[in-house]
């Protein structure tokens, strides 16, 4: 289609999507589900993605997997390659002029593609599903976004005023994809768990959570146990369960023998909710775990470390006074955090003690703190997915200029 036209309803579109990692592609595979149901036409996908997205019917240009890196250090090994997939696939989208282009998380990777697309065909709606954290590091990121994104599609509710404080591109909240699941998790029973742990009323679960990448587990696995020995040593009783993805198990495993406790390690998103459920407290790396606890009620203490040579960098450059998702939701310090030198396993097992203990006051506290968190992070209808597609679609089928009002209030009905 010339780029100059504007396709009427009912007609095919033709939409370019991309996505640098598997959280990306799941992403994306549920939007474009949803863009299938909304649209009475068909709708042609090209882009970068993985087997969620191509179930959905993207033809991807290569392997998800030659993008999906993480962290400086990996980013920097194998740049050459990546710049050759940036340039490789705005050269496909710059061929294909589809009638929006659909970015999703992965900045590193996919704001490149989208500042260049912008660039060479500037008619192109460009939308951006997952905002950069602009909010909590270089917030002057959100400014420059405008240059080449004509609409951020936000997971969290605190970041459309983020963007509009920091002069960055429109900006809606669709919700989280955590909502779109929370029938399926509400109906897991989680009593099969409660068996197998053996569960009892004088030794309650705790959930240790240190991540799910190998640098997180190695910075964390440490101070968390000696944690976890110093409220033994205080004579406390609990059982603790650790969920762990099969990527860095053998790594946990090996960390594990110097834990004075052996944790129940637990493999499947069935078992980690079943956890979640059944947990009577948390300790976990910063990071979307801590929002998932947070939808369940269970009080928690949040640590993270990042390399000491990165350390004195992301001081500079971090504005934000809380790392923790439910603190930004809340606009609270609602959820104790120790970063860097104050991730120790005395300042952890401090703050971790009086959640353990019935009827203390930080424990109450936490959880009446918690309990306002769905009601900030619920859509008034609709899912996520639904809310997002609604966005793509009037942009892909009116343009850039599309002038009509958002209203999302009647999104799935």
């Amino acid at each position: 289609m010339n780029e100059h036209e504007i396709p009427a309803e009912g007609q095919d579109l033709c939409l370019f999507m991309v996505a640098g990692e598997h959280s990306g592609d799941a992403l994306g595979g549920r939007l474009m589900a949803a863009l299938n149901q909304q649209r009475r036409g068909r709708i042609r996908y090209l882009g970068v993605g993985g087997e969620h997205m191509a179930a959905q019917g993207l033809v991807s240009q290569f392997p998800m997997s030659d993008v999906a890196v993480m962290g400086i250090g990996a980013i920097a090994g194998r740049l050459p390659r990546l710049m050759r997939r940036v340039y490789g696939t705005v050269a496909a989208a710059v061929a294909a002029e589809p009638d929006a282009v659909v970015i999703i998380d992965s900045p590193e990777f996919t704001h490149p593609i989208a500042r260049r697309i912008r660039q060479r065909r500037p008619k192109i709606p460009i939308i951006d599903y997952v905002s950069p954290s602009v909010w909590a590091w270089r917030p002057g990121r959100a400014a420059k976004m405008r240059e080449y994104v004509d609409h951020v599609l936000a997971l969290l509710p605190f970041e459309p005023d983020a963007h509009q404080r920091l002069r960055g591109p429109a900006c809606t909240y669709v919700g989280h994809p955590l909502i779109e699941r929370r029938e399926w998790i509400q109906a897991l029973d989680p009593e099969p768990l409660a068996e197998r742990l053996q569960l009892s009323n004088d030794s309650p679960l705790l959930l240790v959570l240190p991540g799910s990448r190998t640098s997180e587990v190695r910075r964390l696995m440490r101070p968390f146990g000696s944690a976890l020995e110093r409220l033994i040593e205080r004579g406390r009783r609990f059982t603790v369960a650790m969920p762990v993805v099969a990527s860095v198990r053998k790594l946990v495993e090996e960390e594990l023998r110097r834990w004075p406790v052996q944790p129940h390690l637990l493999e499947g998103e069935e078992d980690k909710f079943r956890s979640f459920k059944l947990a009577y407290a948390a300790l976990a790396a910063s990071g979307t775990v801590t929002l998932e606890l947070a939808l369940f009620g269970t009080p928690m203490v949040v640590a993270y470390k990042v390399e000491p040579v990165m350390a004195p960098v992301l001081r500079r450059l971090i504005t934000s006074k809380t790392s923790v998702l439910p603190n930004l939701v809340l606009g609270e310090q609602a959820i104790p955090e120790f970063h860097q030198e104050n991730c120790t396993g005395a300042r952890i097992a401090n703050a971790l003690a009086p959640l353990l203990d019935e009827g203390s006051r930080e424990r109450e506290k936490q959880i009446a703190a918690l309990a306002r968190v769905p009601e900030r992070m619920l859509l008034q209808s609709g899912t996520p997915s639904q809310a997002a597609a609604h966005i793509v679609l009037s942009y892909a089928e009116n343009g850039r200029g599309w002038p009509r009002p958002l209203d999302l209030s009647k999104v799935g009905t």
